[in-house]
């Protein structure tokens, strides 16, 4: 074949190819064009199925103060039907009940997500008519989930916040029939209950062990109260949490972020269900979503709120001293599960070098509650010859007795220490040269000093130091949700 040839058949053969690549790449284009716009309309829709409702008008000008580092509470409602219905009138779900209230903590570091699941049941203060204007010291104590049903999210957010301190970042409000449908989107959710369950309310019956529900079945089991256990909101809010944790660990099991077909199930169901606040649309669901995607299920810790029965009806609860620390670990964006930091227990074989008359002053604070307990110490205090003696109070709750001092008053904090059994000592900032000692439950009272000064026999003792406070309970999302 000679050149003029060659070279006019390799023409012919790159002008075919040419057309050829200009297909492909069009098709290549076009398909991503299409998978764009096709994303796009899904994500318009999934936004779109969301309600919104605007409460800014609602909350109180009283709120907490969010923390600087970027910790996030959500508030999570369970109710029997969908707030606003599409509107963004805050009075709108006026008459809905909360059939669940949880607070979900995302901490600063993303690295653990506390659930904090608070009894319908709780007596708490709460603003009269669900108006924040009324000072708080008005609030007369109502049933919590009366809030829900008396002023919508608003309400809810104004009680929480001033019996927590805790600054609430969003609301969500999840309709129970949408409910039904993440769980279908997931194929089940499996549960385990230690004893058969007959609940013609909740349409369940199910025999004792392991089984696999859909989301009809699942929203009787989260239901259940009155024919299983002992009948308490208590009871349920251990089966709502094992169930959260066991949908957690399906949604790993089955890697439904993998699978587009069912998370988009999955997302539909959710959304439709959804009612939230003006700023937490889709796009802040996923940034969220994101944050904590490496979290891990056995940083994922679920925590009820510590109660025991109200005083004045046993068919209510009451927040315990214990609730308090519950919530100061959330405002100090600490992690529910890690034990916390004990002070070191002072030294008590060592002869005391400070003589009572030594010692400039000491402050002590009552952390328990009980009337008339700080005065009760001081004066134990002041008769073994200590010369200034003063009282305080907080409603910090820590179990035994704390001695804080700052530094060069360590022999001194030890003379102070010596006269309460089983104390801890602290070093501190500002004090100068005052040592504070917090009381807390599960104190012992002020006993004689080998060094006291005086004769004077101690004051006996009228008043008593409550238990030391019930550890709270944390159940993390890996455990086996048979335990």
């Amino acid at each position: 074949m000679s050149e003029p040839t060659r070279r006019a058949r390799a023409q012919r053969v790159q002008a075919t190819r040419r057309p050829r690549r200009r297909r492909i790449v069009t098709v290549a284009v076009v398909f991503v064009v299409v998978a764009a716009l096709v994303g796009g309309a899904a994500w318009w829709r999934l936004d779109g199925n969301i309600s919104r409702l605007d409460i800014s008008g609602a909350l109180s000008s009283d709120r907490p103060t969010p923390v600087d580092a970027d910790p996030t509470n959500i508030l999570l409602i369970g109710s029997d039907t969908r707030a606003g219905q599409g509107t963004s009138d805050a009075n709108s779900v006026s008459g809905a009940r909360s059939d669940t209230t949880l607070v979900a903590h995302l901490s600063g570091d993303r690295k653990h997500v506390t659930v904090v699941s608070i009894p319908r049941d709780s007596m708490v203060p709460m603003p009269p008519g669900c108006d924040a204007k009324v000072p708080k010291q008005q609030w007369p104590l109502q049933q919590f989930n009366a809030a829900f049903s008396q002023g919508g999210p608003a309400c809810l957010i104004n009680t929480i916040e001033a019996n927590t301190g805790i600054f609430i970042n969003h609301f969500a409000v999840v309709d129970f029939n949408g409910f039904k449908g993440m769980v279908d989107a997931l194929g089940g959710v499996p549960v385990c209950t230690p004893v058969a369950i007959d609940d013609p309310k909740a349409h369940l019956k199910l025999a004792a062990g392991r089984h696999t529900l859909n989301g009809t079945q699942a929203l009787g089991y989260v239901r259940v109260r009155y024919t299983e256990g002992d009948g308490s909101d208590l009871g349920r809010i251990k089966r709502q949490q094992a169930f959260l944790s066991s949908i957690v660990q399906e949604a790993t099991r089955t890697s439904l972020l993998l699978r587009p077909d069912r998370l988009y199930g999955f997302l539909d169901a959710a959304t439709k269900s959804l009612t939230t606040d003006e700023d937490l649309g889709l796009g802040t669901m996923r940034d969220l979503a994101t944050s904590v995607q490496s979290v891990g299920v056995k940083n994922v810790a679920f925590v009820t709120v510590p109660v025991e029965p109200y005083v004045n009806d046993a068919n209510r609860v009451q927040w315990t001293s214990a609730a308090e620390s519950l919530w100061k670990t959330i405002r100090t964006d600490q992690p529910i599960n890690e034990p916390t930091k004990r002070p070191t227990p002072t030294a008590s074989q060592a002869p005391l070098t400070v003589s009572p008359a030594d010692v400039a002053g000491v402050v002590v604070v009552n952390a328990t509650g009980v009337d008339g307990l700080a005065k009760q110490e001081a004066d134990a205090l002041l008769v073994q010859g200590f010369p200034l003696v003063t009282t305080d109070s907080t409603t910090d709750r820590t179990d035994g007795v704390l001695v804080q001092y700052t530094s060069g008053q360590e022999q001194a904090a030890r003379t102070v220490a010596a006269a309460f059994p089983g104390a801890k000592t602290e070093k501190a900032d500002g004090l100068g040269t005052t040592i504070r000692v917090v009381i807390g439950p599960g104190s012992k009272t002020v006993v004689e000093l080998p060094n006291r000064l005086g004769t004077d026999p101690i004051p006996t003792p009228s008043v008593s130091p409550p238990s030391p406070q019930k550890a709270i309970e944390a159940r993390t999302a890996d455990q086996d949700i048979c335990a």
